[in-house]
């Protein structure tokens, strides 16, 4: 015990800097230094190691259209906080886009090969667009059985959505939507219009829309609708509204082909023209479907066809004094409507980074899987969740107006978004509007149209 404690008391007393004062009192002391120090220095590496790694950081970047208030810097950042909670190590920076200058800024990021990590959008352009052209990595690890048989069990659409043509999957959905339309009720009101709406279930004719409208211009509301076509912004309200009219399809349900050229679809271009003529309703190639937004809660118009549910929020603090929402369904032949559905989710572009990847996955888990968060991060757009499992999000908070637009996702048909082609057919398609607009003869036009969009 004495030899232990004097060895000891000399170790510390000399910090071991005398070294051959210790060996002579301690002959093994001389021949275990070697693996002592090689030891210590190990141990010593080691814990730098740990330390190094626990506080590495992995930047990723996300970048989002403006999907509800995705678009809004501080409840993004409130995800981000929930996020870095739980995964402190990864640090996301986002870059808000828009839908007149956000698809330019990807096509420029593409070709500098600064593309972001994440990128918040639907499959039109996740799908159709930029994995089409082998820019984003596939998903398929995010898909479990469970997952797919949760999304099958709302909407038996949406899964083939985010698939490729190679069967891989691009994108990985959050919420989902079916797009309508909204009239303002209190000028239909003063036009004695509302007696051509089925007002429990928000539903209305061809011939009752019509009626509406010669209503509302002869009581002296005009422009009554805006048929707007300066570029693809809200294409999905005019899409809608030209094959609801008499029960059209936009495409085939291979999703391979365009079908513009049918005859129901040509009758209902042909109908819009004619209430053009009339002076019933009005093309507009000055503006896009933002801007139609726009001029209809400033009171300039009277119904808006870009529309969801996402625009109550969005619009709230915008109104003009007077104007009363009612949303509607968009009008058809039998009053039995054929809604557009949206789909949006995240996607990855392919930067050759393979811990940014998986950086980037589990901030898509935690966006999408946390039974909590899940919750918040479809709240957020407006919309509802793509998962049957995920529902009544709105009830009792300040977008509780949001969840009388679930009434309109019985009505959802297909969601075609990834026939071939489709960013060619985006620009065809406000062309074609434009010109038969400016009296073009439907039937040709709609021939060319066809004849550039069909591969």
């Amino acid at each position: 015990e004495m030899r232990e404690r004097d060895w000891s008391s000399d170790v510390c007393s000399s910090d071991l800097g005398d070294v051959s004062a210790l060996t002579q009192q301690h002959p093994s002391f001389k021949e275990d230094l070697p693996m002592k120090k090689l030891t210590a220095l190990f141990l010593s590496l080691l814990l730098v190691l740990t330390m190094t790694a626990a506080l590495a950081e992995t930047d990723i970047t996300l970048w989002t259209f403006p999907i509800g208030d995705w678009g809004n810097s501080e409840k993004v950042d409130e995800m981000l906080a929930a996020f870095n909670a739980v995964h402190p190590d990864i640090k996301v920076t986002v870059e808000y886009l828009d839908y007149t200058n956000g698809d330019a800024q990807i096509t420029t990021a593409i070709e500098a090969k600064t593309t972001p990590d994440i990128v918040m959008e639907g499959p039109e352009r996740l799908v159709a667009n930029w994995a089409a052209a082998g820019k984003m990595l596939p998903l398929n690890d995010l898909w479990t059985d469970e997952t797919i048989a949760d999304i099958n069990a709302n909407n038996a659409s949406v899964v083939a959505t985010c698939q490729g043509a190679d069967g891989n999957y691009y994108m990985y959905p959050l919420c989902m939507t079916a797009h309508c339309m909204v009239i303002n009720k209190t000028a239909f009101e003063a036009a004695d219009a509302m007696q051509y709406i089925d007002q429990e279930t928000h539903t209305w004719t061809t011939e009752g829309f019509e009626n509406a409208l010669r209503a509302l211009v002869n009581a002296g509301y005009f422009p009554t609708g805006l048929i707007y076509c300066s570029g693809q912004g809200g294409d999905q309200g005019t899409r809608a509204l030209v094959t609801n009219l008499y029960d059209g399809r936009f495409t085939n349900e291979e999703h391979t082909l365009y079908t513009m050229d049918s005859e129901a679809n040509i009758k209902g271009l042909t109908k819009l023209q004619e209430l053009a003529n009339e002076g019933l309703i009005t093309f507009d190639a000055s503006i896009n479907g933002g801007e139609e937004i726009a001029l209809f809660v400033n009171g300039t118009s009277q119904m808006a066809f870009c529309w969801n549910a996402a625009q109550v929020a969005n619009n709230k603090d915008k109104l003009a004094d007077g104007i009363e929402l009612f949303p509607m369904a968009f009008p058809s032949e039998d009053g039995v409507p054929r809604l557009d559905g949206g789909v949006w989710g995240f996607g990855l572009f392919d930067n050759g980074d393979d811990e940014k990847v998986a950086a980037a996955k589990e901030f898509i888990r935690f966006i999408c899987d946390d039974e909590t968060q899940v919750r918040n991060s479809v709240y957020n757009t407006g919309y509802f969740s793509v998962r049957a499992s995920v529902t009544d999000l709105y009830t009792g908070t300040e977008k509780a107006a949001n969840a009388d637009y679930a009434m309109f996702v019985q009505y959802l048909g297909d969601i075609y978004q990834v026939t071939t082609n489709w960013t060619t057919q985006r620009y065809e398609w406000w062309n074609l509007l434009q010109r038969i607009g400016d009296g073009g003869n439907v039937a040709d036009e709609v021939a060319t149209y066809i004849k550039n969009v069909n591969l």
